[in-house]
């Protein structure tokens, strides 16, 4: 069984070729209800695991400079593999110009060991499902003796220390995290995380228990409780629905301030003529793009000069 998959071309790490570090079977801290794999008890540790050697075998074979990023994932959390720092390293020399990513759930932050090591990554994406602990507990079912306190202090924490680029994500689960109380939790967590962007996105695939994601819309809702100051990007199209909506060259500009926006989001929010005027107002420079990443956002040129200033 190979550790390697894809090469992917993901909207937002570009064409990313993965590394499972937990090929034979799932191995997790959580137990989300979310999760598109089977449900399985936690555990704080991995007892099957693959060596370096096989994995940097496997990756020689694989790796091109086509690759933008070499994902470090699981069939579960990639931090509970044992050797983690030592592979990296080793990815290091032959990875060139390709950067290395890891998609975590943050829990293991709170070893000093893993923190470090995540320290020599190009780019990490850390998951803040809930600030509340029993609705943290409710949706990532988490290990014993996980504290999500305990998990928040050290996100912040290793915001401020990491020099790569830190992406942060946040599912939705119906009826659980949605709520305007939850989300004005999350909000002043994120405030003092440091990231290149937040991504909001919700149930995109069979889930391992009888949950329900949000819509698009209620995403688009959701994401305008945040500070205008986090850099909130929805992530999830499935099953999006097209609003359509008239937007005159004030609420253009207004909309974005508060909320920068993709192309994407725009061909589903404005109707032809206000994407008339949103064209008008591109042509003008009163609305410019800035690149996040692998994505796009517009936004005012106000906005831009505004914060240059802080």
């Amino acid at each position: 069984m190979t550790t390697i998959f894809g090469p992917i071309n993901s909207r937002r790490f570009g064409s990313s070729l993965g590394i499972d570090l937990s090929p034979a079977l799932k191995q997790c801290n959580f137990d989300c209800l979310y999760c598109e794999l089977a449900p399985t008890p936690t555990v704080d540790a991995q007892t099957s695991t693959v060596t370096v050697e096989r994995i940097i075998n496997d990756l020689k074979e694989h790796l091109s400079d086509k690759i933008d990023v070499i994902t470090l994932t699981a069939n579960g959390e990639p931090t509970l593999y044992p050797h983690l720092k030592e592979l990296i390293d080793e990815i290091d020399k032959i990875k060139n110009k390709t950067e290395t990513l890891i998609l975590t759930n943050s829990a293991t932050l709170v070893d000093e060991k893993v923190f470090n090591t995540l320290l020599k990554l190009d780019q990490v994406k850390l998951s803040l499902d809930a600030i509340s602990d029993d609705v943290f507990k409710k949706i990532d079912r988490p290990h014993a003796n996980i504290k999500v306190d305990e998990v928040v202090k050290k996100v912040q924490e290793f915001s401020k220390v990491y020099k790569g680029k830190l992406f942060m994500e946040v599912l939705f689960v119906h009826g659980l995290n949605d709520t305007k109380e939850e989300i004005a939790k999350l909000n002043e967590a994120l405030l003092d995380i440091d990231a290149s962007r937040v991504d909001l996105g919700t149930i995109d695939r069979p889930p391992a228990y009888p949950v329900m994601g949000i819509s698009y819309k209620e995403l688009h809702e959701a994401s305008l409780m945040f500070d205008s100051s986090i850099p909130i990007h929805i992530a999830s199209r499935v099953h999006a629905e097209p609003n359509n909506s008239l937007y005159s060259e004030e609420d253009i500009l207004n909309t974005l301030d508060k909320r920068p926006l993709t192309q994407e989001d725009i061909n589903l929010l404005f109707d032809e003529v206000s994407k008339e005027r949103l064209e008008k107002l591109l042509k003008e420079q009163k609305v410019v793009k800035k690149a996040v990443g692998n994505l796009e956002f517009l936004l005012p040129d106000a906005n831009v000069k505004r914060k240059r200033k802080k």
